[in-house]
């Protein structure tokens, strides 16, 4: 049934996790919503995130999980304290769901799956009253400030009192974050930053032989560093063109802005962080007699496979020959990164809607009545449960945004000023 005149509409444009929230929040105070979605089905992103196990939040304490958001730390915390790890573990244990906190710290449900979950939320939004619409591609603003849909049955058009997108970032474009959103805000005066790749891999431009002989290979028990910072210990994976993994993506933005300033950068990485450097050289400089270099390694430090074809990588044969470059290397080996790879390859996106573009509840200052949540906001983080945290905080924060905005004009909110047609 239509909601009566009365009820406020809102339109919430993104079927992520951010727009659900914001969905649920202003459902639950008794606004009409209505969310569109461009895909033929909501939290596609959201499923991809949970293969091969949902990471939802991490467990550790406010002040370092603050931390984890960088330059934006001081923008999100206030919306992360007002709902954070364990807040978000109680919501989905409100949906049937119960959690349990991984070796690492990381919050996973106890099924490792997303399509529970997102099932349950579902279910509980259509009781709320929310309307999905499906096939609904966001096309901006008619000259009378209402919504434009492409859609199936041709374009659509949607007037609402408030309007909330959460239309996501840039990377995974097939599961409907493309990025086309900000040509359009940027038309209306909307500062965005440039999209980028976050949480992603590089390129280094290995050699035939050893991107044949290597691609696809784990390096375990390493420690990796870009520039003076403390080496963090984890694991990442070989590619036929450079290296990815979770090693690489928590340092992929300082990585990503080395290349952006210098053309490249540098990945420092300890292939024996277990040992010191004097234990290492030692080893090393140990007489081998007969025995290849190869052998040598394995026998005396346990450096076998890719490792070892890393250290022939960086050094070549006259390096190799050298026991004081040898040993260095093992310590920290110098790999060169040209360049990230693409954004559509990112498990995530840097850059998008400024903070200084928004007021303090999320709406956009030169657009009246419109609000933005999740990652087409400019922020980025690792992953670990902090991107979906994050997600969900400005999700809820643009919501009780809309609420407030609502509340203070409910009979007549002027319309944004995005409908107002430009002077030539």
């Amino acid at each position: 049934m239509p909601a009566p005149r009365s009820t406020p509409r809102v339109a919430v444009v993104g079927g992520g996790p951010a727009g659900l929230i914001a969905a649920e929040v202003l459902a639950a105070a008794g606004v009409a919503v209505d969310l569109y979605d461009a895909m033929p089905s909501v939290g596609r992103k959201f499923l991809l995130a949970g293969v091969g196990g949902m990471n939802i939040t991490h467990s550790e304490p406010n002040e370092p999980f603050f931390a984890r958001y960088g330059a934006r730390r001081e923008a999100l915390a206030p919306l992360l304290a007002d709902f954070d790890g364990p807040a978000l573990r109680d919501w989905v244990h409100g949906l049937g769901i119960e959690t349990f906190v991984g070796s690492s710290g990381r919050v996973f449900p106890t099924e490792m799956k997303a399509a529970p979950l997102l099932r349950a939320w579902l279910a509980r939004l259509r009781a709320a009253g929310v309307a999905i619409h499906v096939r609904h591609r966001w096309l901006g603003w008619d000259e009378a400030g209402a919504l434009r849909f492409a859609t199936p049955d041709g374009e659509k058009v949607v007037k609402a009192d408030a309007t909330l997108l959460a239309l996501g970032g840039a990377s995974w474009a097939k599961l409907g974050s493309d990025g086309a959103w900000v040509k359009t805000l940027a038309e209306r005066g909307v500062a965005v930053a440039p999209l980028a790749p976050a949480n992603c891999g590089f390129d280094v431009g290995w050699s035939e032989h050893f991107s044949t002989r290597f691609a696809g290979a784990p390096l375990k028990a390493v420690a990796a560093a870009c520039g003076d910072e403390p080496l963090k210990r984890g694991e990442c994976v070989v590619t036929a063109s450079g290296v990815e993994g979770s090693l690489v993506y928590a340092l992929s933005a300082r990585l990503r802005d080395a290349i952006a300033a210098h053309g490249r950068a540098t990945l420092t990485l300890d292939l024996a962080p277990e040992r010191s450097a004097e234990w290492v050289a030692a080893e090393v400089a140990h007489p081998r007699g007969s025995r290849s270099i190869a052998s040598h390694l394995q026998s005396r430090l346990g450096l076998k496979g890719v490792k070892v074809g890393l250290l022939w990588e960086v050094l070549g044969k006259d390096g190799m020959h050298d026991p004081a470059r040898v040993a260095a290397a093992i310590k920290a080996l110098p790999v060169t990164l040209v360049a990230p790879r693409p954004i559509d390859e990112a498990i995530s996106s840097a850059g998008g809607v400024a903070f200084e573009a928004l007021d303090a509840n999320l709406m956009v200052k030169a657009l009246p009545g419109v609000f933005c949540a999740g990652e087409m906001l400019d922020w980025e983080a690792p992953t670990g449960g902090y991107l979906l945290t994050a997600c969900f905080a400005t999700g809820r924060a643009a919501a009780r945004g809309v609420l407030a905005w609502l509340a203070e004009a409910p009979a007549a909110q002027p319309k944004p000023r995005s409908a107002r047609k430009k002077p030539a």
